[in-house]
């Protein structure tokens, strides 16, 4: 079984590097997509309550027979329920559809900044964390802006600030503030659903490697440092996007990769999405 290696995040909190993401996956059809990634070897799965399937999370889990410590899991506060009161109500919500009695890294989904609650929702979540009921605490889709405000006046500086990023959109501007401020990068979307695969300096290296042009991308994250978290229902799919350990991709690679970076965005653009 791969054995998958861990980040250490600003708190200490050990996050493995390459997860299982279960985004558009059916509450029905997860169980057995997230029994097949634990079954292969991961450790870390990522939901939210926006995607209706923490549940379907919670009873893969249940059925594992893994010790809890030893799977790492993330969901995410949906924007609907931000604001301080409401986070504490929508937690309990997640907590209950998992069937934990913690989760190992909760995350603010979206900034809304028209909404202007992102703080409010984190005071929430510093409480979580002070009652052991979150191990850490972070955000998805925060910009440079978002992040500044958000720490100015926090007791807690996010662990983890999980983006869209993948070869297509590198946002190398907010890693570098990331690694400012001592915030791991978390890539969503990491092979861009498919948009960057048919892309000829990837598909080389693929084929200099005998890998597919997915492993090659899903390296090409790995040796960046970011934690990644690819997401598939297709069991030998599931097995390919962790069997990337077996190969480095050089300096020459990583840098025909970096050339790839043209703002391509799958998903919203967090600056105007409320």
């Amino acid at each position: 079984m791969t054995t998958v290696p861990t980040v250490t995040l600003n708190n200490g909190v050990e996050i493995p590097q390459l997860g299982f993401g279960v985004f558009q996956v059916p509450d029905a059809e997860t169980t057995a997509a997230v029994t097949e990634a634990l079954k292969a070897g991961y450790r870390s799965i990522d939901t939210a309550a926006i995607y209706g399937n923490e549940a379907g999370v919670g009873k893969a889990l249940a059925a594992a027979e893994l010790a809890r410590e030893d799977v790492f899991v993330t969901t995410k506060l949906w924007n609907a329920d931000q604001g301080y009161d409401a986070t504490l109500k929508a937690f309990d919500a997640s907590l209950e559809a998992l069937g934990l009695s913690y989760v190992d890294l909760y995350l603010i989904h979206w900034p809304t900044p028209a909404r202007d609650l992102y703080r409010d929702s984190w005071k929430a979540i510093e409480r979580l964390v002070a009652d052991g009921k979150v191990r850490a605490a972070g955000v998805s889709n925060f910009q440079p802006a978002h992040l500044r405000r958000l720490i100015d006046g926090a007791s807690i500086v996010p662990a983890v600030n999980q983006i869209e990023l993948h070869p297509g959109l590198q946002q190398a501007a907010l890693r570098a503030l990331h690694s400012e401020l001592g915030i791991a990068t978390e890539a969503w979307s990491p092979l861009a659903q498919g948009a960057v695969l048919g892309d000829e300096a990837i598909v080389s290296i693929a084929r200099r490697h005998g890998k597919s042009p997915a492993q090659v991308v899903l390296r090409w994250h790995l040796q960046l440092g970011n934690v990644v978290i690819p997401k598939s229902v297709t069991p030998e799919r599931i097995r390919q996007n962790l069997d990337v350990f077996d190969f480095t991709l050089s300096d020459d690679e990583m840098a025909a990769v970096a050339a790839l970076d043209r703002d391509l965005r799958t998903g919203p653009d967090p600056d105007a999405f409320n």
